[in-house]
């Protein structure tokens, strides 16, 4: 059972004893083994909400915490002391303000690389489920309704991969090499097409033109808020779906419905959403009422190895800051180092 996080921690320690982590509890719950059995650390549950975690870092003493994509904006940095780490259970970390961190002198991370499989399938049984409309024709049967509908097959057809980081190439590749499909991948400067990508191109309306399913796998910052606006959904073809698997904020949701209800696009396949859980950003916009869309409440990592992973590399840069050895750690606010006197090299 794992210890509340009202229990006092170890407030000091040495290196014959286990370093104290609040861990939040959805984060916690996804790899409460692994929390568990670690010998070198004592783990801890600690609340989600930014108000509880501060509070719970403050009762327990520890300097370490590991949090999920929440967004977290004051307490948790004046609650940490200097030198703490606050460490991503996963990749994304627009919940992290990176600038307020390196004010109060505490190390961000993120775990690059452990979820891009798990994401990366999936997306394609997203794209998958929407080319035979599962979900609608489940829904049908269920409601005693014997309603076969018509799909396409994925072979020949063009996915256009907006974004080729380490997660749209595992996309490209599982796409490319298991269904037979034509991949167009969107970046930001020239480059030659990697590996399973026929074209690749800058400009974002090339890249759709042809598209018979957008996949987003572009991450959220200032520059990329509302990146999918409803000029862009309106360069998709009409007979397109549109599949997010990256982060919410990326999209206009309101663009977004109003595209699909106007049917100047074919579907929707949305694992993420700008608010969550999911809350329509208008109550007359509300994605769930509409029978062209398939929703998931953030899963796309949501397996046991990814679970895993993604724990075994926040507390990995947690030890890492602890020993001392910053230049192995996955650093996202670099300035901190100097800022502590510490180097990175």
């Amino acid at each position: 059972m794992a210890r509340d996080c009202t229990t006092p921690a170890r407030p000091h320690y040495h290196d014959a004893m286990p370093i104290p982590v609040l861990v939040t509890d959805a984060e916690y719950r996804r790899a409460e083994d692994l929390f568990r059995e670690v010998e070198d650390f004592d783990c801890a549950v600690a609340p989600s909400d930014e108000a509880g975690l501060a509070a719970a870092i403050r009762a327990a003493g520890v300097r370490h915490v590991i949090v999920g994509h929440q967004k977290y904006e004051g307490p948790l940095y004046d609650a940490l002391p200097r030198g703490g780490v606050i460490a991503r259970f996963g990749v994304g970390h627009d919940g992290v303000d990176k600038n307020k961190a390196t004010e109060r002198g505490l190390i961000c991370t993120n775990a690059p690389g452990v979820l891009d499989q798990s994401v990366a399938e999936f997306t394609v049984l997203m794209l998958g489920a929407a080319s035979r409309h599962l979900a609608a024709m489940d829904a049908d049967l269920r409601a005693g309704r014997w309603q076969p509908r018509t799909g396409v097959e994925l072979a020949g057809r063009t996915l256009a991969i907006l974004g080729l980081g380490r997660i749209g190439r595992a996309v490209a590749r599982i796409a490319s090499r298991g269904f037979d499909m034509r991949v167009v991948g969107l970046v930001r400067r020239e480059m030659a097409p990697p590996p399973d990508v026929d074209v690749v191109t800058t400009d974002y309306e090339t890249a759709v033109r042809d598209a018979d399913f957008v996949s987003l796998h572009v991450p959220s910052s200032p520059e990329t808020h509302h990146y999918m606006s409803a000029a862009r959904f309106a360069a998709m073809p009409r007979h397109a779906w549109f599949i997010n698997t990256a982060r919410g904020a990326v999209v206009d949701e309101a663009a977004l419905y109003d595209a699909l209800a106007e049917g100047r696009i074919a579907g929707a396949a949305l694992d993420v959403f700008d608010r969550e859980p999911y809350v329509p950003v208008d109550p007359e916009r509300d994605l769930r009422k509409l029978p062209n869309v398939l929703l998931t409440p953030h899963v796309g990592s949501a397996t046991p190895q990814a679970n895993r992973a993604m724990g075994s590399r926040a507390l990995q840069n947690i030890r890492l800051a602890v020993e001392g050895r910053y230049a192995e750690m996955d650093v996202l606010n670099p300035d901190v180092l100097e800022r502590l006197g510490v180097s990175g090299r």
